[in-house]
């Protein structure tokens, strides 16, 4: 049986939005199943790292935001700057764990919906009761997200991101092998079908093989 592929994500991310679309179609082509993994990015730029977040870092923060949307295009998804402040995943990653143990496949579809109401349509997805009321428009019900043992599990899964070296999202783990952002998903696509990273050569051909 061939491993999974674990999925490392932050709905407060651009690019871990834009790798939700695709992630699982991904596998599905190589016969991969994959573990979806949420973390929190700021405790791990801010805290573990030392670093400023992106969004906060001049001349970065431009050029990102420009990479989003250039990236959004290429995955044929619609994406925009959404200008709000202070927002955090601490309820949707929560929400999806407590999702997560009773019924994988809506986890994942929460996920991809707060994602897209934030990255697409600009709703703040920080306050725990919008969390639960977009989980209940899916027909999802989301438990008691202020409980010690949903913290627990939320606790957990951060500490076990950083255990694997996660830096930032979306991050992928594929038979120990680690990439990194949204657009290195071509080179774990050729991983996945190859079991070894493309040369240069490789590369064009694929690019221009139509």
């Amino acid at each position: 049986m061939k491993a999974s592929i674990e999925f490392f994500f932050d709905p407060i991310s651009p690019f871990s939005y834009l790798a939700t679309t695709r992630i699982d179609e991904l596998a599905s082509r190589h016969g991969r199943k994959v573990i979806w993994r949420p973390t929190l990015v700021g405790v791990t730029v801010t805290k573990v790292m030392g670093l400023k977040p992106v969004p906060e870092t001049p001349l970065k923060s431009t050029y990102f935001a420009r990479d989003a949307q250039r990236l959004a295009q290429i995955f044929g998804v619609p994406l925009r700057r959404h200008g709000l402040k202070n927002v955090n995943s601490l309820a949707a990653c929560r929400a999806f764990l407590w999702v997560q143990e009773r019924d994988d496949a809506s986890a994942r579809r929460l996920v991809r919906h707060l994602s897209a109401r934030l990255w697409v349509d600009g709703i703040d997805i920080t306050p725990r009761e919008t969390v639960v009321a977009e989980a209940a428009s899916l027909g999802i019900e989301v438990g008691d997200l202020s409980s010690e043992e949903v913290k627990h599990k939320l606790a957990a899964a951060v500490d076990y991101a950083i255990r694997k070296n996660v830096f930032g999202v979306p991050f992928f783990v594929a038979d120990d092998e680690p990439f990194w952002g949204c657009d290195r998903m071509w080179m774990l696509d050729y991983w996945l079908a190859t079991g070894r990273l493309p040369s240069f050569d490789d590369l064009l051909c694929r690019l221009f093989q139509d």
